[in-house]
């Protein structure tokens, strides 16, 4: 299907449930996520580096005694804004308790990580940071593909806002306990 064919066949309002049916209609492994202001962003399923850094820090936090079902990997949040529902797919994300349901809300959210593709580089670095704070989310990072894998490490400050908590190599992160940086596992 075109491009074009694909976006006439899109209702004019794309809700979660819309985002829902295309993604279980996607036979390539795509990821379609639903920015609070309506615009869907598709992105190619992810490489091998960028899964073996998720499974890097996914190691990291289960060391650290985080229960394996509260470290997910790709599951979809709903990011509820006063403008509208989003719907975004972090790479990793780490809960106070195991999520449930499609679309589970951010209230339980400690952590969500992002690894920087091509593609998404804008997104993960201005649109998510802005998204993400004002969801209430207390920790994001993002791990840029340069050649130190470099994490820029984001805390709320209290109000609809990041601060940048630090800047590391991914190596550097995972050689420190993940309560220098976060909330004891439960």
């Amino acid at each position: 299907m075109s491009a074009e064919a694909f976006a006439k066949s899109l209702p004019p309002v794309i809700t979660l449930e819309n985002l829902t049916a295309l993604i279980e209609g996607d036979e390539f492994g795509h990821r379609f996520e639903l920015s609070t202001e309506g615009a869907v962003t598709i992105t190619p399923p992810p490489d091998a580096e960028h899964a073996g850094i998720a499974s890097d820090l996914f190691a990291w936090l289960l060391a650290a005694g985080w229960p394996p079902r509260q470290i997910l990997q790709a599951v979809g949040i709903r990011i509820s804004l006063p403008e509208g529902d989003g719907g975004r797919i972090p790479d990793l994300t780490l809960w106070t308790e195991p999520p449930q349901g499609v679309w589970p809300e951010t209230t339980r959210l400690v952590l969500a990580i992002e690894i920087v593709s091509p593609s998404s580089r804008t997104t993960d670095r201005e649109h998510k940071v802005k998204e993400y704070a004002r969801a209430g989310i207390p920790h994001y990072w993002v791990v840029d593909r340069d050649p130190a894998n470099t994490v820029t490490l984001y805390r709320s400050n209290g109000s609809d806002d990041y601060e940048t908590a630090a800047k590391l190599p991914l190596a550097w992160l995972l050689q420190s306990s993940p309560g220098d940086h976060l909330p004891s596992a439960n």
